[in-house]
């Protein structure tokens, strides 16, 4: 059974908020690698650096889970209950992946 165009969807809005998560923590690292190399023992910024990696890891872990609820509802015979619950669970990571980016932007704007 193909995946319906609703959850089509909300796969594609999952895909572009953690893409857009990624590239803000990269160039939040980015600065925040020029600052510490002016100022090495400034714990704020070893702080942010440690945070944005944090957020590329939790980019990475749930682009996998995504990849994995996808695979669970692409069968031909998959139930309704599965397909609700892993829409269920991919509209929560949308509500993380939301939160993340919005965590992300914030950083990026103090660092700029």
């Amino acid at each position: 059974m193909p995946i319906a165009p609703e959850v089509q969807a909300l796969i594609d809005r999952l895909n572009q908020e953690l893409d857009e998560s990624e590239q803000a923590a990269t160039e939040g690292l980015n600065i925040i690698r020029q600052r510490l190399s002016l100022f090495p023992d400034n714990e704020i910024l070893t702080q942010l650096f440690a945070l944005l990696n944090n957020i590329l890891f939790f980019v990475e872990i749930h682009r996998l889970r995504i990849q994995v609820l996808v695979q669970r509802i692409s069968p031909e015979d998959v139930p309704v209950e599965v397909v609700r619950d892993t829409v269920e669970d991919l509209g929560l990571i949308l509500g993380k992946a939301i939160e993340v980016k919005m965590n992300v932007n914030s950083i990026k704007t103090r660092l700029v």
